[in-house]
């Protein structure tokens, strides 16, 4: 017979949906409450719950009891934990099927251990019915209370180590529907914890007013006893009900602590198949929905600018138009970039271009200006717009100064015409409802675009107008010098120049050394060129004797 192709092997693998460590954790916890439920039922049976009428052999019922427990026990755990191992195992590769078998856990656990004690039920009410009938109704009451306590105990625990797991099939796919609301999980687990041992309880009280065979003193130790024990286990259960809904409810609650704290990149773990599920990964999807809302938030702000954000943001409707307001303006553009794109390849004028235009963001930004819009190689920083500064020429000024340090000291192979203007202009959103843009339109944005083109050629590379420097602060206007006025392109009136005082003392000593150098250079040429002369006649003394005898003959 051929084989089949390796495709199909993995359908016939059959795997477990939890891993081992789960797997031994309920193993060791289901036979723990097994054996625990079941050592209370024999004391209860025993010692607590009446025998039967007078003339039942006592000592052989507790006997015949005790060893059908063990017995029963020593069969009925291994093959109740087999059995639970086999639920948890399914073959492929089936997503769904893993998910339920994992949210279903621990009510398929407890259905198993359902199942044992209803038999259970029936092979102990049997045994002790063939002793005396009553006696068998009191046992199969006593093991009917240890089973439903133990289906209980055994979905609450299971539930608490199949919470990995259900993290794990639920990750990324919430519960599409409830199983069981948490209301529906709180009655049946007081009904399971509370109500049926105490029902229990009753009834033991209403055999012994029916019969009237039971003394005062085994009445009242099975009403002290059962109570205590329905305490015991309606603590138990209720106290796990109750965290299985509150540790969910705690989870989210300190998660947005934290999102109320800034820290965004959180999630709680899905494990609830509950209506507590859909509320952890509702809270997963909200803090998914922040994490994008920020990081749109923060393109946004690189894009247009952080002060620019904040401003779109706090208003409700933004409308097309602007205001005057009193800004500085920076401009500045790279000298040669034309060559610069012709000589290198893209990509080398893309990195070029992007350390240029980190030095000046980051400029700009420390001054208190942030970049309007990048053109090509040149940038436009704006001051005091859309926030109101007190100093926006002051502050141009300086980033103007800074920059042109910065560029100096860490891009040497590049050089950038940097101008600085200031006054009035209207600041506000330009361009269509559909699409529109924050930007600063007026005279000292042009004025400072032409005095960028001049300073290309100034020492230094940095030019401003007067009118910043008189309207700046005296700190920052006592770093400038004014020079001369020249009409830039496209203006009709004269714009007075100023640099920083820095540059211009060095403007002058650089002056100063070049025409000290050319005076210099022209002595050492008419030295040379008379030495070149003399030379010239000394080698040549015989070629024209005649001629040059009057000039060494003395007129006297």
């Amino acid at each position: 017979m051929a084989s089949p192709p390796c495709g199909h092997l993995p359908a016939r693998i059959r795997r477990s949906a939890i891993d081992w460590p789960s797997g031994l954790l309920l193993t060791v916890a289901l036979v723990g409450i097994n054996v625990m439920v079941a050592a209370m039922v024999t004391a209860l049976a025993v010692w607590v719950l009446p025998t039967g009428p007078p003339g039942v052999d006592t000592q052989r019922v507790r006997l015949v009891n005790s060893t059908a427990e063990v017995c029963y026990l020593l069969i009925a755990v291994p093959v109740a934990v087999f059995w639970g191992g086999m639920s948890f195992r399914y073959s492929g590769d089936d997503p769904e099927r893993e998910r339920r078998l994992v949210l279903l856990g621990p009510l398929r656990l407890a259905k198993v251990q359902a199942v044992f004690w209803l038999v259970a039920i029936v092979v102990f009410g049997a045994l002790n019915a063939d002793i005396e009938w009553r006696l068998g109704l009191a046992v199969a009451n006593s093991v009917l209370i240890g089973g439903i306590s133990s289906g209980a105990l055994t979905y609450l625990v299971a539930e608490r180590i199949l919470r990995p797991a259900a993290a794990r099939v639920l990750a990324g796919s919430p519960p599409r529907r409830q199983l069981g609301g948490v209301l529906w999980r709180l009655v049946v687990f007081w009904a399971l914890g509370t109500a049926v041992p105490v029902t229990g309880l009753l009834a033991a009280a209403l055999g012994a007013m029916v019969f009237v065979d039971v003394t005062t003193t085994q009445l009242a130790v099975t009403v002290l006893i059962g109570g205590l024990g329905s305490l015991a286990t309606g603590l138990l259960t209720t106290v796990g009900a109750a965290r299985a809904v509150a540790d969910p409810v705690a989870a989210v609650r300190m998660a947005m602590r934290r999102v109320e704290q800034g820290e965004l990149d959180i999630a709680v773990p899905v494990y609830d198949g509950t209506g507590l599920g859909q509320l952890q990964a509702g809270f997963n999807n909200m803090a998914a929905g922040l994490r994008e809302r920020e990081r749109i938030r923060e393109m946004f702000a690189r894009q247009v600018g952080r002060d620019v954000a904040q401003a779109s943001a706090a208003v409700g409707e933004i409308r097309l138009g602007g205001e005057v307001r009193s800004v500085g303006v920076l401009f500045i553009d790279l000298v040669g970039s034309t060559a610069l794109a012709s000589e290198r390849p893209p990509t080398d004028v893309v990195a070029l271009l992007n350390k240029f235009f980190a030095v000046v963001v980051e400029v700009v930004d420390d001054t208190g200006g942030w970049i309007n819009k990048f053109e090509g190689d040149a940038a436009l920083a704006v001051f005091g717009a859309p926030t109101t500064h007190d100093d926006p020429a002051g502050e141009a000024l300086a980033a103007g100064r800074r920059l042109a340090a910065r560029l100096a000291s860490d891009l040497t192979d590049v050089s950038a015409g940097i101008g600085v203007s200031a006054g009035e202009a209207v600041a506000g959103y330009v361009g269509d409802v559909q699409r529109f843009e924050y930007t600063v339109i007026g005279d000292p944005v042009n004025e400072a675009a032409r005095l960028s083109e001049l300073a290309k050629s100034a020492p230094g590379g940095l030019l401003a107008s007067g009118v910043a420097v008189e309207l700046a602060d005296e700190a920052e206007a006592a770093r400038w010098t004014f020079g001369e006025s020249v009409v830039l392109r496209g203006r009709s009136s004269p714009t007075l120049l100023a640099t920083p005082t820095r540059e211009a003392r060095e403007v002058r000593e650089s002056r100063d050394r070049l025409a000290h150098r050319a005076v210099t250079e022209i002595g050492d040429l008419t030295e040379h060129a008379v030495e070149h002369t003399s030379e010239q006649v000394v080698e040549r003394p015989d070629e024209c004797p005649v001629e040059h005898s009057p000039e060494v003959v003395s007129p006297q």
